[in-house]
């Protein structure tokens, strides 16, 4: 865990957050930002910088991390009409928090190609 990084202090309950899903390795929780109708974040609950950072130790977190951002699609009631699935990797893609995270987007149509 990074002492500074807000992500961290979620997951240590420093910063209280009404979570829609907690798993052994994973937090999903709605963003305080929305950028659409539906707007979560799912999280690994250890830290890791970014995509870039993790290594073959962390393949059985990550998976676990993508089965609860599907079950939260679920939960939210937006996984029959679609959901986006977005993770932005350094500062070009638009990461601002260097701890792995995901967007879960939903309640309108996306277009392709996105930004």
């Amino acid at each position: 865990m990074s002492e500074d990084c807000i992500f961290c202090r979620i997951v240590r309950g420093e910063i209280p957050i009404t979570a829609t899903l907690e798993t052994d390795h994973a937090l999903v929780f709605p963003d305080i930002n929305p950028a659409t109708p539906v707007h979560h974040l799912v999280i690994p609950k250890e830290h890791i910088a970014s995509l870039d950072d993790m290594t073959l130790a962390h393949r059985g977190i990550m998976g676990d991390v993508l089965y609860a951002a599907s079950e939260a699609a679920r939960l939210l009631g937006v996984a029959e009409n679609g959901y986006r699935l977005v993770a932005n990797t350094h500062a070009d893609a638009g990461q601002e928090v260097y701890h792995i995270h995901f967007h879960l987007m939903a309640g309108r149509g996306f277009r392709w190609p996105p930004g």
